[in-house]
């Protein structure tokens, strides 16, 4: 992150793709910690626009989420001093051989992030002064719960997995059905 923000002129922005650890990895620790006070510096310069989690295995080096940590050298001032945490962790179809974001989801999580307000399981807008109290930890995931039974899967997804469902309890009953029948009978005779 130093590199990219070495690189950029006084009004840029750029987004860092980095593992998830980039954004936790010593908060909470009783040491110090290069990357949490590589972290502290940017929150308290007010650098990091925001952190964005990523679903699990997107790339191809490897099956982990990843994060896209957002600096912007210039806010504009309803973001100053303020930090958007956007968990995406849940908006992917499944691929072979990777997941992938699907467009529409591109798409809806773009302008929640652009638009930057709380939004329930999705997104979370936290001070400098909660990131302090956080010791630094950025992850979307601790500030942004998703339910457990939260499904984000397509309408076409869901209508398969009903047909598919109709037709195993179809199956079902027909090798249930005559084994009823013959203890049915069974009682009868009895």
């Amino acid at each position: 992150m130093q590199h990219t923000l070495a690189c950029l002129h006084d009004h840029g922005r750029a987004a860092v793709v980095l593992d998830t650890g980039a954004v936790t990895r010593g908060s909470g620790s009783k040491n110090e910690d290069k990357e949490r006070s590589i972290r502290k510096w940017f929150v308290d310069q007010d650098l990091i626009d925001g952190v964005i989690l990523l679903p699990e295995n997107l790339f191809y080096n490897t099956t982990a989420a990843g994060v896209i940590v957002v600096l912007n050298k210039r806010k504009p001032a309803a973001r100053k001093d303020k930090i958007v945490l956007l968990n995406a962790s849940r908006r992917y179809k499944k691929g072979k051989p990777k997941n992938y974001l699907p467009e529409e989801d591109v798409r809806s999580l773009a302008a929640l992030y652009l638009k930057g307000e709380p939004v329930a399981g999705e997104l979370a807008v936290i001070t400098q002064q909660q990131a302090e109290e956080a010791d630094y930890n950025l992850s979307p995931e601790r500030w942004v719960r998703q339910s457990e039974d939260t499904d984000h899967r397509s309408s076409g997804d869901l209508v398969r997995l009903a047909n598919d469902l109709t037709e195993n309890a179809d199956n079902l009953w027909h090798e249930l059905e005559p084994l009823l029948c013959r203890i049915a009978s069974q009682a009868d005779a009895s």
